[in-house]
């Protein structure tokens, strides 16, 4: 099985790194994981709201150009359902046995998603209602991807 997140911007703190790549390290006798970072847009401060649109759809356009034809493509969207995380390892397993081995996961940029990428898009889900930065949505999403391997393979891990 394996994973991939297409996500807008780098991650510059490098305690972020560190975590992303210790869940990447616990995840690796599960699945495989790929990460592709997509390259922000740069807007000025305090943008009008057509500088946003142009952003986003930038963006958007260079996240589709990384997405196959034949992918299952699951946003993280702010706007959509929340799973508790036992639901979250149901959901994941529900995705792989049904859409084959692969996910495609994609975090967008600061202004959220294009309506071509929700368009694109097979599947959606938030992972809370509250906003975090890019970096933490990564390192909050790798773990809860790692407590639900842990769940489907019934081990035990911290409540």
């Amino acid at each position: 099985m394996k994973i991939r997140i297409l996500a807008v911007g780098k991650i510059k703190e490098d305690y972020f790194k560190e975590a992303i790549q210790e869940y990447i390290k616990r995840l690796s006798r599960y699945l495989k994981v790929e990460i592709i970072e997509i390259p922000d847009q740069s807007i000025v401060d305090n943008p009008s709201d057509k500088e946003i649109e142009i952003t986003v759809d930038v963006e958007g356009e260079k996240i589709l150009r990384k997405i196959k034809s034949n992918e299952y493509v699951i946003l993280l969207d702010l706007n959509q359902k929340e799973l508790e995380s036992i639901q979250f390892a149901v959901f994941l397993q529900n995705k792989f046995d049904n859409f084959g081995a692969n996910l495609t996961f994609v975090i967008g940029g600061s202004y959220g998603l294009s309506s071509a990428i929700k368009e694109r898009a097979n599947d959606s889900f938030s992972l809370s209602k509250m906003t975090f930065t890019h970096q933490m949505t990564r390192v909050i999403f790798f773990e809860q991807v790692y407590r639900a391997m842990k769940i489907l393979n019934n081990e035990v891990y911290h409540k």
